[in-house]
C-alpha cells in the first residue's frame, strides 16, 4: 500500500481535530460532532481513497467509512450497491428492515469485525476504527450472499418479514435478487481480513497524529516533548519532567494538557505505545523485552494500555505487521 499522503493543510486539520476528538471529555452532541468531523477528513485522506478504490475494483463489493452512530443505510447509493438492495432500501417498509438489521450490526461489532445476514439471506459487515480503544466509526461492506440465492429465498424472507409487521411487495424483484453476488465464505472472510488492516491503518494515522508537535506551541513544552522522547525508557512522573522544563507541576500540567490537548500521562503512554509499534515489527525480540524497553513496569499494563490505544493486543498488532 502507497505511503500516507496529505496535503499541509489537510493534516493541520486531521491533527487538531484528531487531538480534540481522541480525549474529549465532552459527551453528547457536541463530541458526537466533532468525531463525525474527524470520520469525514479520514473519508477524504488518499490513503482511504486509494484502498476503497482497489477494494472496490477488485470484489466488486460496496464499500463505505461511516461515523459510529449512524442513522442511515451506510452502503445505499454507493459504488457497488446490489440492484436487489438498492431497490428494498428506496420501498418504506423495505428500509425499516435494513435499518433494524444495521442497527444489530453496529451492536455486535462495537470491539471486533462482525457479519450481519438479512431476512433475504445477504451479508452485510462491519469492522470498527477505533480511537483509544473507542469506536468512533465503521469500515463496512457487503450485500453480498455466501450461499447461491434462490428465488424461494424471498418467499421466505417475506414471510419473516410479515411476522414482524413489514409488508414488502417483492414480487417484481425477483431478476433484481438473482443478480445479487455470491462469494465464498473463504474468500468473502479474506476481503474482511483486509478491512481490518484498513481499519488499523486508520486507527494508527490519528494516534500518530495526536502526538504530533504543534508549531506554536510554548518552548516548554516542546522541551518537555524532546525530554520524553529521549527519556521513555524510564519512570517519567510529571513533576520530574516539569522540573527538567523548569515550571511548576501545577502550571506544566495545565498548559500540557490546553497545548496538545492529551493529559501528561495519556501523552507518554501514546509516545510509548508507538516506539512499541515499531519494535514489534523485529520478530526477534519477546513482547516483554519490549514492554520493558518502552518505559512499562509490567506486561500486565503494557498490554492493557496497548489495548486501549490501537484496539489490538501487541500480539495481535504483531501477526498483522509480520
Amino acid at each position: 500500500m502507497k505511503a500516507t499522503k496529505y496535503t499541509n493543510t489537510t493534516l493541520g486539520t486531521i491533527e487538531s481535530t484528531s487531538n480534540r476528538v481522541a480525549n474529549d471529555n465532552l459527551t453528547g452532541e457536541k463530541s458526537q460532532e466533532r468525531e463525525k468531523h474527524l470520520v469525514e477528513l479520514l473519508r477524504e485522506s488518499e490513503t482511504f481513497q486509494e484502498f476503497s478504490n482497489s477494494f472496490c475494483s477488485v470484489t466488486g463489493l460496496p464499500l463505505t467509512l461511516r461515523p459510529a452512530t449512524y442513522w442511515n443505510l451506510p452502503l445505499h447509493r454507493v459504488k457497488n450497491e446490489g440492484p436487489f438492495c438498492q431497490a428494498v432500501a428506496e420501498s418504506p417498509h423495505g428500509c425499516s428492515a435494513c435499518l433494524q438489521m444495521q442497527e444489530d450490526l453496529e451492536s455486535a461489532a462495537q470491539d471486533t469485525a462482525a457479519c450481519k445476514e438479512c431476512p433475504f439471506g445477504l451479508i452485510d459487515s462491519a469492522v470498527p476504527v477505533k480511537i483509544e480503544g473507542r469506536t468512533i466509526a465503521f469500515l463496512q461492506t457487503g450485500q453480498v450472499a455466501i450461499k447461491p440465492v434462490q428465488k424461494v429465498n424471498l418467499k421466505r424472507a417475506q414471510e419473516i418479514l410479515a411476522k414482524k409487521g413489514i409488508q414488502l411487495d417483492i414480487s417484481n424483484l425477483e431478476d433484481a435478487y438473482l443478480q445479487t453476488r455470491y462469494v465464498e465464505p473463504e474468500r468473502y472472510q479474506s476481503m474482511i481480513s483486509l478491512l481490518k488492516f484498513m481499519a488499523d491503518h486508520l486507527s494508527s494515522i490519528s494516534n500518530q497524529l495526536a502526538i504530533r508537535q504543534n508549531n506554536a506551541e510554548p518552548v516548554f513544552i516542546s522541551r518537555a516533548r524532546k525530554y520524553i522522547e529521549e527519556n521513555i525508557t524510564e519512570e517519567l512522573p510529571l513533576s520530574r519532567v516539569a522540573k527538567a522544563v523548569h515550571t511548576s507541576s501545577f502550571y506544566f500540567c495545565k498548559m500540557f494538557k490546553k497545548v496538545t490537548g492529551l493529559n501528561f500521562t495519556h501523552y507518554v503512554s501514546r509516545v510509548r505505545v508507538e516506539k512499541a509499534k515499531t519494535l514489534l515489527q523485529n520478530p526477534n525480540l519477546r513482547i516483554s523485552e519490549i514492554a520493558f524497553d518502552v518505559g512499562f513496569q509490567s506486561l500486565t499494563h503494557f498490554n492493557r494500555v496497548f489495548r486501549n490505544i490501537t484496539g489490538v493486543s501487541p500480539t495481535e498488532y504483531r501477526r498483522t505487521e509480520l
